[in-house]
């Protein structure tokens, strides 16, 4: 845990505190990639400088991605290419997940319908199963969809169709529903595992192994073997909720798919220990938020609630008055998620 660590699986109500920089609390960021090291393929501004900064002092990387699309070595070559230098072996991916899942549950050998890409192709393989393209393949084991890009033809989701309709185990390798791209957010791979859900009569669930699943917290611990990890995303549902999950802390950036209100509205197993803008944040520490006379301080502001709205006095840098604003709203929602009013406060912000 960091300085000031996280309130475990009963969630928080409010920002956590850490008075040595998160690279030196933690020994391994388990970071997501999409919307949190790149977006639409070029990384994010920032990104680059302080992950050399954070493994130069020690920290181990590893990249933890519910995207299936690509393997662990295309992965990792791209994070090179853009500055930040991988192995196959620092990405851990949804598909691993799924594919050590159904290896888990079908005799060795089996064939699996792939509705998908090739990073999902390769990690069957490496659990010992056959890929297969057609749900009239003899003896067909199991069913799995993963992200398989925009170009991922209208047939291959007929195919997942006719395979579960038939009763064939159905697996998929995250439900997440967007996907932050270079144009913006686009459909991800829950939206194509609506589809087949809908065509099927929606009486069948998939067995899903990505974030914010055990599955995918079980495939991180076994490839990375981190101690004291923090888990760094962009996302309250998948990064922050599998954190939760698997009772470590967390760091919410702010590059991707979360906003601040977003964030301030958060239920408790959808709150992070740590706030920040970027990648930055890794590498200091995070002040403390207090409460105090009703209402909840962080540096030189204070944040409380009255009228039914979130109410910001002070001044200082930005983020802290999120984090200010983050201990009066999650307090003030208890185990449900913020109704209060918290345009005023942001706009004071620049939010």
């Amino acid at each position: 845990m960091g300085d000031g660590g996280g309130q475990g699986r009963q969630g928080r109500n409010r920002p956590g505190g850490s008075a040595r920089a998160l690279s030196e609390a933690y020994d391994t960021a388990l970071l997501d990639l999409d919307g949190v090291v790149y977006a639409g393929g070029e990384a994010i501004p920032h990104a680059v400088d302080a992950l050399g900064s954070a493994r130069a002092g020690g920290m181990h990387l590893a990249y933890v991605t519910n995207n299936a699309l690509r393997t662990p070595d295309a992965v990792a070559a791209h994070l090179t290419e853009l500055g930040v230098p991988a192995e196959a072996g620092d990405v851990i991916t949804s598909a691993q997940a799924v594919a050590r899942l159904i290896a888990d549950e079908v005799p060795p050998g089996s064939r699996v319908l792939v509705i998908g890409g090739e990073g999902l192709r390769v990690a069957l393989r490496e659990r010992g199963l056959e890929p297969v393209e057609s749900a009239d393949e003899e003896g067909l084991a199991a069913v799995v969809q993963g992200y398989g890009g925009p170009e991922l033809p209208w047939g291959r989701l007929v195919e997942a169709g006719y395979a579960v309709a038939r009763g064939v185990p159905w697996y998929a390798s995250n439900t997440d529903l967007t996907i932050p791209g270079p144009r913006g957010i686009g459909p991800g791979n829950g939206a194509a595992v609506e589809v087949v859900r809908i065509a099927t009569g929606g009486l069948v669930e998939p067995k899903v192994a990505g974030k914010p699943l055990p599955p995918m917290h079980r495939e991180t611990v076994l490839r990375t073997g981190a101690e004291r990890p923090l888990v760094v995303g962009d996302r309250l549902d998948t990064d922050i909720e599998g954190a939760f999950n698997g009772g470590v802390d967390s760091l919410l950036v702010l590059t991707g798919v979360t906003d601040v209100a977003q964030l301030l509205s958060a239920v408790p197993e959808h709150r992070p220990t740590y706030v920040a803008a970027d990648l930055r944040g890794l590498l200091v520490g995070q002040p403390e938020v207090t409460e105090a006379d009703g209402g909840f301080v962080c540096e030189g502001w204070t944040a409380s609630v009255s009228g039914g709205a979130l109410v910001l006095d002070g001044e200082g840098d930005a983020l802290d008055g999120v984090r200010a604003l983050c201990g009066a709203a999650w307090s003030d929602a208890g185990p449900g998620a913020c109704g209060l009013d918290a345009a005023k406060a942001l706009r004071r912000l620049g939010w």
